[in-house]
């Protein structure tokens, strides 16, 4: 009993990892651990009972919390993006457009990833859709296969650090900061990942052009003013809905959470424009909304539960004397989480490493006082790199269900292609991990590249301040209080 009281902290922390790792639930396995442990803690003298009436109270402010309902709205508006004809078109564009050059496809592709985050959000609606409609022109001339899936999984994982990504909202809620400071900041490393790409494909292309290999004569239907006027047209849209979603955050006039309704809005207004919009696509839509944020609410609620009996015995404290055994300090602290959040990306979904250790570690690094927004950005690279590591990298997954595994002929040219093997797809990853990894670390040397706009001085014109005193009604002339009696200092 006395060996189970000093160490029911680790023990709790243990068999949460055994229920995981059996496959159990995660939402179930948290919260029947949290119940299970604090029904132990109870009995051992450690928590009274009185510390689990605040469940329901946890529950409810979960329910109450304005930020995650920008979760829906952007998952929404994904689903319908993609049912659109949105992304389609913009492929179609950029290919003509790009498509005369070695690796003009993959500038494409790159390109057409980062908007479609910048709108989606949502890894799984941007790799699915690019790959159904890339890959196969890729395959059709003679792309390296490799550098195709690697190409479709890297800017299609794009939509998990450029906002509005869901990865940013919920470490934002967790981790107790702003979900537009958490925007402002992970921009710039952002657009410095997808620049490193542009750049990987431009290199690729000298040194490598077979590999890349640019679109046929007969391939590009479009030439002039009507290849230029199609680019317009397709690039409009999603230039509208970035402005709708982003723009309205960054000035200040709308909530990450008004930004997604508008989103949403601005998603079903487009698939009316292109007459695309059916009771099937809107029922597909709410349908896998609804699940996605069940799924969410479910597993808050259970690490809700675990938090609070991990809390209770003192599970917190443990944490955090763990942490001081790793040498280094502050940097050792962020190597090691790095390092921890891109095992986990292996074996267990973003949303889980989000609300089951961030809320353990982000204490810790408050406790460190490092800054919150770069630590963020940090956890969501980390999370990026995590959807292409093979064999459990999620946008893998996404590109193997849409990538054809047998040999077929192409409707076009009328020749026999050969299917993409699984093995080539986790191949093609790791140029697009390694990537990962290079802006992971200038973000870690260079912290300003998060904070350079968070901790910009406030431009404020000391001659212009106006400052009045509310004497209310009674009280004037030149003494504000009105009289000695009135005055809260006078005894």
């Amino acid at each position: 009993m006395e060996f189970l009281t000093d160490n029911i902290a680790p023990i709790m922390f243990g068999s949460l990892i055994f229920f995981l790792l059996s496959g159990f639930p995660v939402a179930f396995s948290l919260a029947a651990n949290g119940i299970l442990f604090a029904l132990i803690g109870h009995e051992l003298g450690l928590l009274d009972w009185v510390l689990l009436q605040a469940i329901p109270e946890r529950i409810y402010g979960i329910m109450q919390n304005d930020t995650l309902l920008a979760i829906p709205f952007f998952t929404f508006m994904g689903i319908i993006l993609q049912r659109s004809g949105m992304a389609e078109d913009l492929l179609e564009s950029a290919g003509q457009l790009f498509g005369g050059v070695p690796g003009g496809l993959g500038y494409a592709v790159i390109l057409v990833g980062a908007l479609l985050a910048a709108t989606t959000g949502v890894v799984a609606a941007s790799v699915i859709s690019m790959g159904l409609i890339s890959l196969p022109v890729m395959m059709r001339y003679r792309y390296h296969y490799p550098t195709a899936a690697g190409l479709l999984t890297g800017a299609g994982s794009l939509a998990q650090i450029i906002p509005p990504s869901l990865v940013l909202i919920v470490l934002a809620d967790v981790l107790s900061v702003s979900v537009k400071d958490a925007y402002t900041g992970a921009l710039f490393p952002a657009l410095m990942v997808v620049g490193f790409l542009l750049l990987y494909m431009f290199v690729l292309a000298i040194i490598k052009p077979e590999m890349v290999p640019p679109l046929p004569e007969e391939a590009r239907t479009m030439k002039g003013s009507e290849l230029y006027i199609s680019v317009a047209t397709s690039m409009l849209p999603p230039i509208v809905l970035i402005f709708l979603v982003l723009g309205t955050i960054f000035i200040g006039w709308a909530t990450p959470t008004e930004g997604g309704a508008m989103g949403a809005v601005g998603a079903l207004l487009l698939a009316i424009a292109r007459r695309r919009l059916t009771m099937e696509v809107v029922k597909g839509a709410l349908d896998s909304t609804t699940k996605l944020s069940t799924f969410v609410m479910f597993i808050l609620v259970g690490s809700s539960i675990f938090a609070l009996s991990f809390r209770a015995v003192n599970g917190d404290i443990w944490i955090e004397h763990l942490f001081t055994f790793i040498p280094g300090g502050e940097l050792g602290f962020v190597l090691f989480v790095s390092l921890l959040v891109f095992v986990l990306g292996f074996f267990i979904d973003f949303f889980e490493i989000a609300f089951i250790l961030m809320p353990l570690i982000g204490p810790v690094a408050v406790s460190m006082d490092i800054n919150m927004i770069w630590f963020l950005v940090l956890v969501g690279l980390n999370m990026s790199m995590s959807f292409l590591t093979p064999p459990f990298g999620f946008a893998l997954f996404y590109l193997r269900s849409v990538a054809p595994k047998e040999d077929y002929k192409d409707e076009i040219t009328g020749g026999l292609v050969r299917g993409m093997r699984t093995q080539e797809i986790y191949k093609g990853a790791i140029p697009f991990i390694l990537i990962m990894l290079l802006s992971l670390t200038l973000v870690i040397i260079f912290p300003e590249i998060v904070t350079y706009n968070l901790d910009a001085p406030l431009d404020v014109d000391l001659d212009t301040i106006n400052i009045q005193l509310d004497t209310g009604g009674d009280l004037g002339g030149d003494d504000p209080w009105g009289s000695e009696a009135n005055d809260p200092w006078a005894n």
